[in-house]
């Protein structure tokens, strides 16, 4: 089975992966960076997370190979469902569990990190976000595929306010999912280590040091910064906040947030 870590971006869906990853190691499932060196995956499965990207048929097809094997583990995605997806979860081949954000504040996170990226030299797809408007229509291309998502049957949605709230209740709600016993050893390991209050502190001994495709990316899960559910509403001008929560909509309510 294909264990699919989907979410939106800015959205704490690397410590979602992660976590969901170990999780899946728990249950019995493979490593799936050992995965995509076994099976040659690394043109399909890219960066330390194993982002396949889209779900299209050319990018899927391959990743499949190794699940048709026997063999079971995670992969990450900001995509929407594929028809070929939905097969997969239809017929119990692929499993997906998503993670969102108000789109607020993964619209703050986003430009702040575009704002970075361009300080740095760097060019990613938040660097391209130099004003508000055009955050703003990032963030609405992932609230449709967050529709798209929550009209699946069968998978695991979770916010990322609640994981970083009710962090015991709902990595226990998510270890269940992924048949991992969240009271076993390996399960309670897992849950331990990517716990959000362990940010930024040293890593326990013998922690498996990740390499990305551009070099050394530190520990697994390390890269998670804690993040304040709420801090748009301090750092977003009054006409700015007036400005995302009327091009969010009816996406706020539907997504359990208060305007």
């Amino acid at each position: 089975m294909i264990i699919l870590a989907a979410g939106m971006p800015r959205a704490g869906s690397g410590w979602h992966y992660n976590l969901v990853h170990d999780l899946v190691l728990a249950a019995g499932g493979q490593d799936a960076r050992a995965i995509r060196r076994r099976f040659l995956l690394r043109p399909f499965l890219t960066e330390v997370n194993c982002n396949i990207r889209t779900l299209r048929p050319r990018r899927l097809a391959p990743v499949l190979v190794p699940s048709m094997l026997g063999n079971t583990f995670a992969i990450k995605t900001h995509a929407g469902p594929s028809p070929m997806a939905l097969r997969l979860i239809r017929t119990n081949r692929m499993r997906v569990t998503y993670i969102y954000r108000d789109p607020r504040a993964a619209l703050l996170s986003a430009f702040e990190y575009g704002q970075r990226s361009r300080s740095a030299g760097r060019k990613n797809a938040f660097a391209r976000l130099e004003t508000m408007d055009q955050a703003i229509d990032f963030i609405k291309i992932y609230l449709l595929i967050w529709k798209q998502w929550m009209k699946v049957e069968d998978i695991h949605s979770l916010r990322y306010e609640d994981l970083l709230a009710n962090y015991d209740a709902e990595a226990d709600r998510l270890a269940r999912f992924l048949k991992a016993d969240p009271a076993s050893k390996a399960a309670k390991e897992a849950i331990e280590f990517y716990r959000s209050e362990k940010a930024g502190a040293e890593p326990p001994s013998g922690a498996e040091r990740v390499r990305s495709e551009r070099g050394v990316a530190g520990y697994k899960g390390q890269h998670f910064q804690v993040g304040e559910a709420e801090r748009f509403r301090q750092v977003l001008a009054a006409d700015q906040l007036k400005l995302a929560n009327e091009a969010f909509g009816s996406y706020l309510t539907d997504m359990g947030y208060q305007v």
